[in-house]
C-alpha cells in the first residue's frame, strides 16, 4: 500500500486569527454563508488605539506587497487569478498544429503539447517528435505542484525531443501504433494521501482528458498497481483503454498527438470559465457516479440478500461521521453518535482505511445529508456529497487556515452547506498537556509562525478532540432544521442508487 505522506506545502498566510468570536458565533441560528477572511477578522477587532491599527495596516500591506510579489497565488485565493491555460490546448499560447509547444505560464503546472510523428522511448525517458523543424528539446515533470521544488525533484523528468522529419527513417521503429491522443502524467509525489490523489491527480486528469470523450490513452510515470486498482473505475470512465506504465513498457508507442502534464485550477475545485465545455464540480461528480454506480448496485443486492426485505423509505436524514484513530480523533465519538440520533438523524460511523474500497465510501456519503469530520485528508470525501448537503468540519486548534483553504472553500464551491466548528482550547487534548496561558493554547499563530514542522508536530500529530456536546448540539439542531425545511429528510430510499 502507498505510504501516507505527511508533508506539507501549507504555504500559510501568517495572519493572526482570533478565536474570540467563537461562543457568540454559536448563537447565530442560520447557516453562515459568508466566511470572514482572517484579515477582516483581525481588522474588525477593537485595537488598543487607532495608532496601533494604523501601524498594523501599514505593516500588513508592506508584508502583503513583499509576499504577493513572491507568491502570486498563495494567500489570496479569492482574487480572480487566472492561469493562461484556458480550454485545452491553450490556443492563446500554443498553436494547435505546432509540433512541440510548452505552456509554462501557469503557477501550478507546466503542460506540453505534441503533434505529428510522436514516438516514446522509455529507456531514455523521452518522446521523439519528427517534424519539419530543426532539433530542439523541452524538459518537463508532469506533476501539478510546480511551485514545490522538493517534491518536484522526485518526479521523473521527461525529455521531449524535436527532430527533423528526414531522420524519421533512422529513428526507433514503432512497436505499437495508436491513432488517439496520449495524456502523460505522474502518480508519484504525494500520491498515497487521498487529498493529493484527488487534488493533484484525478481532478486535473478529468480536466485534461474529458474533452476526448474516452478516446484517450493514459501514460503513467511512477506507476503504482495499487493506484490503478483503487481508481480503475474512474480511469475507465475517462478512457476506453488500459493505462500504460511508461517506465516499465520498453515498447516504442507511437501517437499522432500527446499532452504531457495536467491542467489544474485550484484546491479541489474546477473553474467553469476555464474549461472548454463550462464543466463544474457537478460534472466531475457525474464521472464518479458513473464510475461507482455499477459496483454500488451489486453491493446493495448483496446487502438485500443478507437483510431480506429492505429498501423501505427512511424518514430520518442520514448523518455520516468520518472517524479517525490516533491524532485528531474524536475522543467522545460514541456520545456524538448518540446525540445525533437524539436530534433526529440516523448515524453511520465511517472509518476510511487505506484499503477501503472507494465505492463503499462513495455509497455512504452520496446517500447522506450531513458529513462531519475532523480536519484531515479524509475530508476530501466531501466531493462525494450531493450538492445542498451539509458539511461540518471540526477544526482543531492551530489549523484554521488549512481547514478553510483545503476543505472549507472547496466545500462552498461544490455547493455544500459548509460550517466550520472551531474547537475551544478546553475541547483540545492539548489543554491537558499545556498550562492554560501557554502560547500553544492561547496563541496558535505564534506556534504556526515557526513554520510548517511546528504546526505538524503540535497541532496535526499531537492533538485529539473532545467535543463539548452542549455547544456542538446547536450545530446538529441547525443542520436538522435546515434539512427538514428543504424537505431533504426522508422521501428517499436508504440507498445511494435509485434507478435512473
Amino acid at each position: 500500500m502507498a505510504p501516507h505522506h505527511h508533508h506539507h506545502h501549507h504555504h500559510r498566510s501568517l495572519l493572526p486569527y482570533s478565536r474570540k468570536a467563537q461562543e457568540e458565533e454559536d448563537e447565530h441560528d442560520d447557516f453562515k454563508g459568508a466566511h470572514i477572511s482572517a484579515t477582516e477578522h483581525w481588522l474588525a477587532r477593537k485595537p488598543r488605539s487607532s495608532f496601533l491599527r494604523l501601524l498594523f495596516i501599514f505593516l500588513f500591506f508592506t508584508f502583503l506587497l513583499i509576499f504577493i510579489s513572491r507568491f502570486p497565488l498563495l494567500f489570496l485565493s479569492d482574487l480572480p487569478y487566472r492561469e493562461a491555460v484556458s480550454p485545452l490546448p491553450s490556443a492563446n499560447f500554443c498553436s494547435l498544429s505546432s509540433a512541440l509547444c510548452c505552456d509554462r505560464s501557469a503557477f501550478r503546472t507546466d503542460i506540453c503539447f505534441l503533434n505529428g510523428d510522436i514516438r516514446t522511448r522509455s529507456s531514455s525517458s523521452s518522446f521523439l517528435i519528427f517534424s519539419n523543424s530543426s532539433f530542439s528539446e523541452e524538459r518537463v515533470r508532469p506533476y501539478t505542484r510546480k511551485w514545490e521544488a522538493p517534491i518536484m525533484s522526485t518526479i521523473n523528468e521527461l525529455r521531449l525531443n524535436l527532430r527533423p522529419a528526414n531522420l524519421s527513417e533512422t529513428g526507433p521503429k514503432c512497436d505499437v501504433h495508436h491513432n488517439i491522443t496520449a495524456v502523460v502524467f505522474s502518480t508519484g509525489g504525494y500520491t498515497g494521501n487521498v487529498y493529493h490523489e484527488f487534488n493533484d491527480g484525478l481532478i486535473p486528469l478529468y480536466l485534461t482528458s474529458r474533452r476526448f470523450n474516452r478516446r484517450v490513452i493514459f501514460l503513467i510515470l511512477e506507476y503504482h498497481d495499487w493506484w490503478v486498482s483503487k481508481y480503475g473505475d474512474v480511469i475507465s470512465v475517462l478512457s476506453d483503454f488500459p493505462p500504460i506504465d511508461f517506465s516499465a513498457d520498453s515498447q516504442i508507442h507511437c501517437f499522432p498527438q500527446a499532452i504531457v502534464g495536467l491542467q489544474i485550477h485550484d484546491e479541489l475545485a474546477i473553474d467553469a470559465n476555464r474549461t472548454a465545455g463550462n464543466e463544474t464540480m457537478a460534472d466531475f461528480r457525474q464521472v464518479l457516479d458513473e464510475a461507482y454506480r455499477p459496483r454500488i448496485r451489486s453491493i446493495l443486492l448483496e446487502q438485500k440478500q443478507e437483510d431480506g426485505e429492505q429498501g423501505k423509505l427512511e424518514e430520518r436524514p442520514k448523518l455520516v461521521v468520518i472517524c479517525r484513530n490516533g491524532s485528531r480523533a474524536i475522543e467522545n465519538e460514541p456520545e456524538l453518535a448518540a446525540l445525533a440520533e437524539e436530534v433526529g438523524f440516523r448515524v453511520q460511523l465511517l472509518r476510511p482505511e487505506q484499503t477501503t474500497e472507494l465505492a463503499k465510501i462513495y455509497m455512504a456519503l452520496n446517500s447522506s445529508d450531513v458529513m462531519i469530520g475532523v480536519h484531515g485528508a479524509a475530508m476530501t470525501h466531501l466531493l462525494f456529497m450531493r450538492p445542498g448537503s451539509v458539511f461540518i468540519q471540526i477544526v482543531p486548534l492551530g489549523l484554521d487556515w488549512a481547514a478553510e483553504t483545503y476543505y472549507g472553500q472547496p466545500a462552498a464551491k461544490a455547493n455544500l452547506r459548509y460550517e466550520s466548528y472551531r474547537i475551544l482550547a478546553r475541547e483540545s487534548s492539548l489543554s491537558r498537556e499545556y498550562g492554560k496561558d501557554d502560547p500553544v493554547l492561547k496563541d496558535p499563530e505564534s506556534v504556526n509562525a515557526k513554520g510548517w514542522e511546528a504546526t505538524k508536530k503540535v497541532y496535526l500529530d499531537g492533538q485529539r478532540v473532545r467535543l463539548d456536546m452542549v455547544r456542538f448540539k446547536k450545530r446538529l439542531v441547525r443542520a436538522h432544521r435546515y434539512l427538514v425545511s428543504i424537505g431533504k429528510a426522508g422521501r428517499r430510499r436508504s440507498s445511494a442508487v435509485n434507478a435512473r
